[in-house]
């Protein structure tokens, strides 16, 4: 079998969101077109780091459709846990799943991709915010307050008419979100905006004792899509510490769609520009719809960096945008939770 391992000479890259498909079809290990990130394609791509995120599709607000979510969650996350169990078959790739910036390290030290495991919509807590002690059991290290589609917790950006979604139906955060946010720093999992309504944004950075994340969300400056954050957004990351991860998702950096790699790092450009370069980093949201003409899988991840030099950044502010800024987050949250 070919040894893939990453270079640990080489750049550290974090993509903060990657979506696993479900069910699950037991193929991480193969290098298959089916998969836009696949153990090997990381590998091949030089990925140092992934965001595996268990993504919970927005459902009625009920207890139906709560327990539901909270068994799916559960499920999704002992799988990607599971990850690096290497079938007898398969490549030897080093993997380490990682629920910590020191376990990052050592992985990077090891020549070994970090797996940090996610979670997508709060909607999998229900309204049970003591709930986030258990999915820290699992690892993970950061969940969207929402995805499309109000929740119990909070507003999303997008409401879902099919679900009977009005356009609003907390003004922002729920009581439950306020003490969703409360357990989230208490036990180090950041607090992520991407998705959430701009009145969720606000109140999170307001509630948040940790600088809140947007996980795979774009400029909308640049996009005026309601996923996006607008100038006002983008300022209050920088007054609180907080971070974007701009997202190759086609209809969040061009209007209409068909975005491409020059509107990505354009987007990056326009907020290190905005907030400067410790406020923004890079990720692909791939298998969740991410994929534009230049980074269409996580092979393709060494043409970011390329493109990003191309524009003019330098190996320190490289550093910051592919994963430095991220991993800070995660450090500040886990500092926070040690004196909680």
């Amino acid at each position: 079998m070919t040894a893939l391992h990453p270079d640990a000479a080489a750049p550290f890259v974090l993509d903060s969101h990657i979506d696993i498909p479900w069910p699950d079809r037991g193929d991480a290990w193969r290098d298959t077109p089916a998969r836009q990130v696949d153990l090997p394609k990381l590998a091949q791509g030089s990925v140092s780091a992934a965001c595996l995120a268990a993504y919970i599709p927005q459902g009625l607000r009920d207890a139906d459709g709560h327990r539901a979510a909270w068994a799916r969650v559960q499920a999704m996350l002992s799988t990607i846990r599971d990850i690096a169990v290497r079938p007898a078959d398969a490549p030897q790739i080093a993997v380490s799943v990682c629920d910590s910036t020191n376990a990052i390290a050592a992985a990077r030290a090891q020549g070994a991709i970090a797996i940090i495991l996610a979670v997508e919509n709060g909607y999998a807590i229900g309204e049970a915010p003591e709930r986030v002690a258990v999915l820290r059991t699992y690892g993970v290290r950061y969940m969207t307050l929402t995805h499309n589609g109000h929740n119990a917790l909070a507003d999303a950006a997008i409401a879902r008419a099919d679900l009977g979604d009005a356009a609003t139906l907390h003004r922002g955060l729920s009581v439950l979100g306020r003490e969703t946010i409360l357990q989230m720093n208490r036990h180090g999992v950041l607090v992520d905006v991407s998705h959430a309504s701009r009145d969720t944004m606000v109140q999170a950075v307001e509630t948040s004792a940790v600088p809140i994340v947007a996980s795979h969300s774009c400029a909308r400056a640049l996009c005026d899509h309601p996923r996006n954050l607008d100038d006002g957004q983008l300022d209050m990351l920088r007054e609180s510490g907080g971070l974007i991860q701009i997202t190759a998702m086609p209809s969040f950096l061009r209007k209409g769609g068909g975005g491409t790699l020059v509107d990505f790092v354009r987007h990056v450009a326009y907020v290190a520009d905005r907030i400067g370069i410790n406020h923004v980093g890079i990720s692909s949201d791939f298998d969740g719809g991410g994929g534009i003409d230049g980074w269409r899988n996580a092979q393709e991840t060494p043409r970011v960096l390329e493109a990003l030099r191309a524009h003019g950044f330098d190996d320190t502010e490289l550093a910051a945008i592919c994963g430095g800024n991220f991993l800070d987050r995660l450090k500040r949250a886990e500092e926070h939770a040690g004196q909680a």
